[in-house]
């Protein structure tokens, strides 16, 4: 039998930035008639160590990628309790805080805060309520600092944030719903991602294909390249260095403007903004380095810059730039990121680059086939692959509605009603 959610029969009215209104029988007070601030400290760090997670909340540090400097000991960092809330002061606005359901250690820079009656709390249901959008606005409107990228929220003016305290039989109610519901839709996430994956597969295979066999080829011949195996019989092979140019840029992210007027290229593969250009034309970027490598952009025509560990090519000569791109794009990772230049960190060196082999029809008219053949054969597979992520979207939209819903009161399960 499906649960119904309905409003409450009674309500009272309040004053919050993010409600007018709550059930008659919640509570509403200021953090610091909840929570207190703890400063414990581990005598020798060999505590399970946790982190904060934008997407999971406070987690094990070993069950998340980060690729973070790690002191050769953790002695005297915080003690952190089941039910503990955990705060990465300078990213509260961005969800960097949550509460614990582990026991551990957390970095010094971190603010720890423990209930003053733990049995008062879900600690599930206080993990949902303030990981919500409504609270991570009033993170962010007591954070303080001049640039986003540094504002801060102290303990004490966490403390200042008003906070809504159910019943605890409702929260738990509150909790095994969310649950639930959370459950069904990260699988539904989970099939649509994967879903996606595999298209992806199939679009660069089939981009893969046309780049290094053409369209509809007779004849082939050996490329002595173990990975792309045999190529047309007319088709030319070159390393890289002698099609294009190749430079890193200028710039560090310490560069970057939230407004600028240019885009600037980094690492991270986020085109963020700056007031400078050192650039004007057709580029192919990718990173040197970090979560960026290996994958590539196409720009054309504008004036940006970008970071002093992302590479461009640009000075397109025998080879077109799209088609440059879509064979660095599909075939990069054949032996970009294997042997030498797979470390800690994945990395690409200028050298390795400039020796990457690229097949290619000398005719710029047949280049320009195998573009519009690309094009056109994958215009379904984006069409399928823009449905899926509108749904991901979606359905994470819903879950965040339903999710303040509930928290605040809005509407609550039935049988808690009744």
């Amino acid at each position: 039998m499906a649960t119904l959610l309905k409003t409450y029969s009674e309500y009272k009215k309040v004053d919050l930035n993010f409600a007018n209104q709550v059930p008659s029988d919640w509570n509403i007070l200021r953090g610091k008639f909840f929570f207190r601030e703890v400063n414990e400290r581990s005598a020798k760090g060999q505590e399970q160590l946790l982190s904060v997670s934008e997407h999971k909340g406070i987690v094990p540090r070993d069950s998340i990628n980060v690729n973070m400097f790690q002191p050769i000991s953790y002695e005297g960092y915080k003690l952190c309790k089941e039910g503990d809330i955990v705060i990465n002061s300078l990213w509260a606005w961005h969800r960097g805080l949550g509460v614990s359901e582990h026991c551990g250690i957390v970095s010094t820079a971190y603010g720890v805060l423990r209930p003053l009656k733990p049995k008062q709390w879900n600690c599930r249901y206080l993990n949902y309520l303030l990981r919500n959008k409504s609270y991570v606005g009033e993170c962010l409107i007591r954070s303080k600092g001049v640039w986003e990228s540094r504002l801060q929220l102290t303990g004490g003016n966490f403390l200042d944030i008003p906070v809504i305290c159910p019943p605890i039989k409702t929260q738990s109610a509150i909790v095994e719903y969310l649950d639930k519901k959370n459950e069904e839709i990260e699988k539904f996430i989970r099939n649509k991602e994967r879903l996606i994956e595999l298209l992806e597969e199939e679009k660069n295979t089939l981009i893969r294909k046309f780049v290094t066999k053409g369209i509809d080829c007779a004849e082939f011949k050996d490329s002595n390249v173990d990975w792309i195996g045999q190529i047309p019989k007319h088709w030319t092979m070159k390393k890289l260095r002698f099609l294009c140019n190749i430079t890193t840029g200028g710039k560090n992210t310490e560069d970057k403007i939230n407004d600028g007027k240019y885009p600037f290229f980094v690492r991270s593969q986020i085109i963020e903004r700056i007031n400078s250009y050192s650039f004007d034309g057709e580029a192919i970027l990718t990173a040197g380095d970090g979560a960026g490598v290996g994958k590539v952009f196409h720009y054309i025509n504008g004036k940006f810059d970008y970071h002093q560990r992302v590479y461009n090519f640009y000075n397109f000569k025998t080879v077109m730039g799209l088609y440059l791109f879509y064979y660095i794009k599909t075939n990069f990772h054949n032996v970009a990121l294997m042997g030498d230049a797979k470390s800690t960190v994945d990395s690409l060196r200028l050298p390795l680059i400039k020796d990457f082999e690229i097949t290619y029809p000398s005719r710029k008219g047949d280049q320009q086939e195998i573009i519009d053949k690309i094009e056109k054969e994958s215009l379904k597979i984006d069409d399928a692959i823009s449905k899926a992520q509108k749904e991901i979207s979606a359905i994470k939209e819903y879950r965040e509605s339903l999710i303040t819903d509930l928290v605040l009161g809005k509407r609550g399960i039935t049988n808690i009603i009744n």
